[in-house]
């Protein structure tokens, strides 16, 4: 019976061997995939670096040829000049920063407020226009500044075009028009200088 404990002993130590050499073999693959993740890594590093190393050679040259322009113009002490005035000034450009988010807000409140008012303005407008309205003025206009013939303003031409139904529908929006300005409330100053002159 003791022969029998014991290879049961070895067999559960063996079986703890292979669990262990298993977990071994499992580690083992996992630094296999982490190594073979960093060689793509430093193979992509070294391809961005190739890529990079004429980019940046490009950009010192330009960066030296644009000095080379500068040339004795610039001088180290007044970047040390304007290092100062802005570490000095760092209150105000804070003051600034924060002036001009309030305005940025402040602009897209108003665009927000605004917008409506927008789409209703054109579509009064378009209204407007459909019923004509915006078609008087230019007939107003081109009725004063059309061309009138002599033969057309004399006494009996006058009378002659009083009896056209238009003329008289015209007569009487414009007497219509002046009754509503005369019933307008007068500004104080414009109604002493009307009894002034």
């Amino acid at each position: 019976m003791a022969d029998t404990t014991l290879t049961l002993d070895r067999f559960e130590l063996l079986m703890s061997r292979l669990d262990q050499l298993d977990l071994i073999q499992k580690r083992l693959e996992q630094l296999e995939d982490y190594l073979a993740e960093q060689h793509r890594r430093a193979e992509e590093l070294e391809e961005l670096k190739q890529e990079l190393v004429p980019i940046a050679n490009q950009m010192i040259k330009v960066a030296m040829d644009e000095l080379a322009e500068i040339g004795n113009e610039f001088k180290a002490e007044d970047l040390f000049y304007l290092l100062k005035r802005l570490l000095r000034d760092t209150p105000l450009l804070l003051q600034a920063f924060d002036l001009l988010e309030a305005l940025t807000s402040l602009g897209e409140e108003l665009n927000m407020l605004m917008k409506p008012v927008f789409n209703t303005t054109v579509k009064e407008l378009d209204r407007l226009e459909q019923q004509g309205y915006f078609a008087v003025p230019g007939k107003v206009w081109r009725a004063l500044t059309a061309e009138v013939a002599p033969e057309q303003t004399t006494f009996f031409a006058l009378l002659k075009a009083l009896r056209d139904p238009q003329v008289r529908i015209g007569i009487a929006r414009v007497l219509h028009l002046l009754k509503v300005l005369g019933e307008m409330p007068q500004n104080s100053n414009e109604h002493q200088n009307l009894k002034g002159e």
